[in-house]
């Protein structure tokens, strides 16, 4: 069943449709939230909490999306729990700041920013070995302040590309930038934090940074 049809169906009723629709993207969708859910929050609100809260929006959204899908439908879904993410932040945590000066798309601006934190634990696994355990939170300190050290649209693009898993295509719409733009900025992205990962002590040297294979970013 397509995505169209199952929207067709969650419209006129079909309960069991919407929620298929929205597990469809359920994978992706958390990645997401991994990466971008605030470290304070630990033990306090997980991935699974925030798509269960986000479900309710989404379904209550989905006629007014229907009525106008001028978006792809898994960025659309990717704001509405990017949304909700922000305001979780913003009820746990208080009010969050803004930089009115950033020039951001509708779908970045949906979504708290990637936190080094997040990005270095995940980052972690893929750069060190097991036998090194016992120096794994030192190294992730490392790799934090080496992420910590890059420009913000590095950190975004380098947390769209490679932790969410979007091709160019929808990197460069939630950017808000060309693809050619979007392609030469990963590019570069990845270089400068390679170049600052160079020095940590304990990282496998041997990493190949290359850009994910392009593929569809979602079902839909």
């Amino acid at each position: 069943m397509t995505i169209p049809e199952m929207i067709e169906r969650g419209l006129a009723g079909d309960a069991q449709a919407i929620s298929e629709l929205f597990d469809l993207h359920r994978a992706q969708l958390r990645r997401m939230i991994g990466a971008r859910l605030d470290q304070r929050l630990q033990g306090r609100l997980d991935p699974s909490d925030v798509l269960q809260e986000s479900f309710i929006d989404f379904a209550q959204a989905l006629p007014s999306y229907a009525q106008n899908p001028d978006a792809p439908f898994h960025l659309w879904l990717r704001c509405i729990v990017g949304r909700k993410l922000r305001a979780l932040h913003r009820q746990h945590l208080g009010t969050e700041k803004r930089d009115a000066k950033r020039d951001v798309s509708i779908y970045q601006d949906a979504v708290p920013e990637a936190n080094s934190a997040s990005l270095a634990g995940q980052l972690l696994g893929k750069l060190t070995t097991p036998s090194q355990a016992l120096q794994r939170a030192e190294i992730q300190l490392h790799i934090q302040n080496a992420i910590c050290d890059l420009d913000p649209e590095d950190r975004e693009i380098i947390s769209l590309r490679h932790y969410e898993q979007l091709n160019n295509r929808d990197t460069a719409a939630v950017l808000g930038m060309s693809e050619a733009a979007a392609s030469i900025r990963f590019i570069r992205a990845l270089r400068r934090l390679k170049d600052r990962l160079k020095g940590i002590p304990g990282l496998l040297t041997d990493i190949e940074w290359t850009a994910p294979a392009e593929k569809t970013s979602g079902p839909g």
